[in-house]
């Protein structure tokens, strides 16, 4: 077991979080991105600030260094560290105290290469939550999946040891994803896309197996979708856009983007029967998906010339809002490609976003919380705030507020 972070509740704040109501089971943060895992967020209405006032810090534990987003349940919320350099550790924490309630480790740490050191050698998958079990990956392509209310170990895959794969250059960076109705776990690790037992860890397929080196090492995380009439996982490896059949891997369709260094970051997105995505070095592409009797292939809908980063954006009313690697902020008609602002004013090098209705929130690595309104006409900010440092993790929302991770703590906020 590892050990227990200090707890420190903010200055003056009564650590009961009041008006709450009853926590529904929609009012949770388990995976990647959000419960679609594509940053909506359907709960209850956001305040149109983001001030002291009207968004209040309730408590904030100091923690390792971690790129992971938080996982909300419906008691608890998990994070992960790495500590000393050298050693990886899951806390779950109470939801309404920040109280620790357990913590889980294990040796892991990696030396990432030079040209991205700039961004630490800490663990940065976000966790996956099944109701009953939570998955975490680790930097040396291990995932282990831990019983949420002891931290129990239930099982762990090591890729590398296992299958013979290597230890990926830049650590296991796509956060898994966990489909209970399939009783699946499915992730890119070991070189490849795997479809896992989500009860034991026993492999069902591989797909995509590309190899050792920078191609085992994908950033974009997998989803599921219902496209031309079937569902598909669609995942993104350093070279490749692709469908495979969920049940026994077989690839759909696919097609090559192009990225600098093979710098292809974005989760997939999809809408309808057209999947998007933007490379670092390479173009903004949207494709539509076209099922001919039980065959599927692409056609190209539109592409443009902005490059993404890290960010993956959102689509709201039929427009797309992205973060791109010149730090602008961009908004695209979905429909057409056609470009309808791109801001004047220069961010950071990544938002994590989060929409509700009209409204976004985007969270700056810089620890800026910007609340924007989705306009197709201009990049209108409504309020932003300070909110740390170091904020590359990804935000989680819940009905009444919302858990920032920052680099070093793990803070709790809730709306007024």
């Amino acid at each position: 077991m590892g050990f227990a972070p200090q707890f420190v509740a903010a200055e003056g704040a009564d650590t009961s979080i009041k008006n709450t109501g009853s926590v529904s089971g929609s009012d949770q943060w388990t995976q990647w991105r959000g419960p679609n895992r594509d940053g909506q967020w359907s709960g209850a209405v956001w305040p149109d600030r983001v001030d002291e006032q009207s968004l209040v810090l309730k408590w904030r534990v100091p923690m390792g260094p971690s790129y992971s987003g938080p996982i909300v349940t419906a008691d608890l919320v998990f994070t992960t560290e790495t500590r000393d350099q050298s050693t990886e550790v899951v806390t779950a924490l109470d939801r309404k105290s920040g109280e620790v309630r357990w913590s889980t480790s294990w040796e892991g740490a990696i030396k990432v290469p030079f040209f991205a050191r700039a961004n630490g050698d800490w663990i940065r998958a976000t966790p996956a939550w099944d109701g009953e079990h939570l998955y975490v990956a680790g930097m040396k392509d291990v995932l282990v999946c831990l019983a949420g209310d002891s931290g129990e170990v239930i099982w762990r895959r090591d890729f590398p040891k296992e299958q013979n794969s290597g230890v990926p250059e830049f650590g296991f960076v796509s956060s898994p994803l966990v489909e209970r109705s399939m009783d699946a776990v499915f992730v890119q690790a070991g070189g490849c896309v795997q479809r896992l037992d989500r009860r034991t860890g026993v492999t069902v397929w591989k797909a995509l197996e590309d190899g050792s080196g920078m191609k085992e090492s994908p950033f974009s995380s997998p989803i599921l979708a219902e496209i031309a009439g079937r569902q598909q996982l669609v995942v993104q490896t350093r070279t490749t856009l692709a469908g495979l059949d969920p049940a026994d891997g077989k690839v759909l369709w696919e097609q090559e983007i192009k990225a600098s260094r093979a710098m292809n970051i974005l989760t997939p997105t999809v809408v309808g029967d057209r999947v998007f995505t933007s490379a670092y070095g390479g173009r903004t592409q949207a494709f539509d998906v076209v099922a001919t009797g039980t065959k599927f292939g692409l056609k190209p809908a539109w592409e443009y010339k902005a490059q993404g980063y890290m960010t993956s954006p959102v689509v709201v009313n039929g427009k797309v809002y992205l973060h791109l690697r010149n730090q602008r902020a961009l908004c695209l008609d979905w429909e057409t490609g056609q470009e309808q602002w791109t801001s004047g004013e220069s961010f950071g090098k990544y938002w994590s976003l989060v929409t509700q209705d009209d409204r976004i929130l985007a969270l700056d690595d810089r620890g800026l919380l910007f609340l924007l309104k989705a306009n197709p006409d201009k990049l209108e900010i409504l309020d932003q705030r300070k909110v740390g440092t170091d904020t590359w993790a990804h935000l989680a929302i819940v009905d009444h507020g919302m858990f920032i991770r920052e680099l070093d703590a793990l803070a709790a906020y809730e709306w007024r």
